[in-house]
């Protein structure tokens, strides 16, 4: 990267504390709606749904939302239920992809899906995604409707990609990127968006704030697929090494494979279709990954993206809310350090 990246290279340890102060009181409006809207007559719905919204997470997403509206200076109250509608749409997709991927720990608990089992882990999320859409009508702005139901739609369908992909060892870089902008960058984006419908901005802040949250997503989640190597099980709050066991053809697997010798292809290909998944066979990825510096090109271009989401901030003017959220990208990065 250019010497000219400079935000991301401060002296002290970046921290999300900034954007969560920011953020606090408005933080509460939002949680007592996710705690009204998250209730039901059938008691496993609250159950089930409480399991993972109650289980910690940052709520980066509503916080986004939020810190997007401050940006913006705006005073109203719209924000609050859109924030925790996006918090259901994030809350339900984690819901079907413990299902989905047959994970065991989620935000370093046991998943819903083995606590419950996976018939209703999946139809609780299919309440929380129904929740999120009532939410969004109640606002009644046909815009907000659109962004969000578009963002939940392409989720899906980033989701449906990974599964497409998932043990194809010839993955290419830029469907992998399609992939990650589309199950994660597509919510961050909308979540930073809908602040600029709200506060009836024009579409140049709009974008510039989608901008913001796509760029940010997409680092976000290049570093997770960094770490899921290079971590430990309480850092992340899932399984070391879940992604390599699950097939998962992420960028440091996409690299290492592209940069290895024969023997080392022939390794991955054996990998990646579910023949070496022991401890040692992670180890020995591990140390490819190392080798051919696949983990260090994989946050590189987190840095890159995050310099795009911070440069999006541009047309913001200076302030608490502006240094937060610059901090909150230089935070998502920090995390694989």
């Amino acid at each position: 990267m250019s010497a000219t990246v400079h935000h991301l290279d401060r002296e002290t340890e970046p921290s999300l504390e900034p954007m969560m102060a920011l953020v606090a009181s408005d933080m509460n409006q939002v949680n007592s709606v996710i705690l009204d809207r998250m209730q039901s007559d059938i008691p496993l719905i609250p159950e089930l749904a409480g399991h993972l919204i109650a289980g910690g997470g940052k709520r980066m997403r509503p916080m986004l939302t939020l810190a997007a509206a401050k940006i913006l200076d705006y005073e109203g109250d719209r924000h609050f239920k859109l924030a925790a509608a996006v918090e259901f749409i994030h809350t339900a997709t984690l819901l079907h992809d413990d299902v989905v991927d047959g994970s065991d720990l989620r935000r370093g608990k046991t998943t819903a899906n083995l606590v419950f089992g996976n018939p209703a882990t999946v139809l609780v999320g299919d309440f929380l995604f129904s929740r999120s859409f009532e939410l969004m009508v109640e606002d009644g702005s046909l815009k907000v409707l659109k962004i969000l139901s578009h963002a939940s739609a392409v989720i899906a369908e980033g989701e449906v990609n990974q599964l497409t992909t998932q043990r194809k060892i010839d993955t290419s870089e830029d469907r992998y990127l399609d992939i990650i902008g589309a199950k994660t960058a597509a919510l961050f984006a909308a979540a930073s968006r809908i602040s600029a419908v709200v506060a009836e901005r024009d579409e140049e802040t709009e974008m510039g704030l989608d901008a913001y949250g796509r760029n940010l997503g997409i680092a976000f989640q290049l570093v997770d697929d960094a770490i899921d190597y290079s971590s430990d099980s309480e850092t992340m709050g899932k399984g070391v090494g879940d992604d390599f066991r699950d097939g998962k053809v992420t960028l440091p697997v996409i690299l290492a494979y592209a940069r290895g010798s024969d023997t080392e292809r022939t390794f991955w290909k054996e990998a990646i279709v579910g023949h070496r998944t022991s401890d040692e066979d992670l180890a020995h990825a591990t140390e490819l990954l190392g080798q051919t510096g696949a983990i260090n090109d994989t946050m590189s271009r987190a840095r890159h993206y995050g310099q795009r989401a911070i440069d999006a901030l541009g047309v913001f003017p200076a302030g608490k809310a502006k240094a937060a959220m610059t901090e909150a990208v230089e935070f998502a990065i920090s995390r694989a350090y």
